[in-house]
């Protein structure tokens, strides 16, 4: 389990380097940064929960409800990787899934608010913003879902 732990840590660590350097960096008057035809900084300030969604609903009471959530989710999280024997691909989604719970949790703690700046986009669309800790949760939701359809199953009784 200690590889483990360093590399949640390791994905927050990551995670909130690059929002505090975004947030040292953010001038709006050279804000968005156009890096490539189809990829900018931003700075999005992400209340609600995953693209954008509750947006402007009670901030204070859903600032620390979310909070609360992404916590109890990745000790919940926590548990299971610590219980019965998992896959590779399971371990690590998980593992993937508790870092980047726990580096969105750290920004609504602290800013009441998850700090999102990567933007993708095609032809005039572009992807909701995002952050390190959410590539992290996707990743790891990708991994588990492809260890639910071709991980080792469990034998039969």
């Amino acid at each position: 389990m200690r590889l483990e732990l360093v590399v949640i840590a390791a994905i927050i660590a990551l995670d909130q380097a690059t929002k505090a350097w975004v947030l040292w960096a953010y001038r709006p008057w050279t804000w968005p940064i156009e890096v490539t035809p189809f990829f900018n900084l931003v700075l999005v300030w992400n209340e609600g929960i995953s693209f954008g969604l509750l947006q402007g609903n009670d901030a204070s009471l859903q600032r620390w409800a979310l909070t609360a959530l992404a916590v109890v989710i990745a000790a919940a999280l926590w548990w299971w990787l610590r219980t019965g024997e998992h896959g590779r691909s399971q371990r690590w989604g998980l593992v993937l899934i508790i870092g980047g719970a726990l580096g969105n949790a750290i920004d609504r703690a602290v800013h009441g608010a998850v700090v999102d700046f990567l933007d993708f986009h095609v032809a005039g669309w572009h992807w909701p913003a995002f952050n390190v800790a959410d590539s992290a949760i996707v990743i790891g939701a990708v991994l588990l879902v492809l260890d639910g359809l071709w991980g080792r199953k469990p034998a039969s009784t």
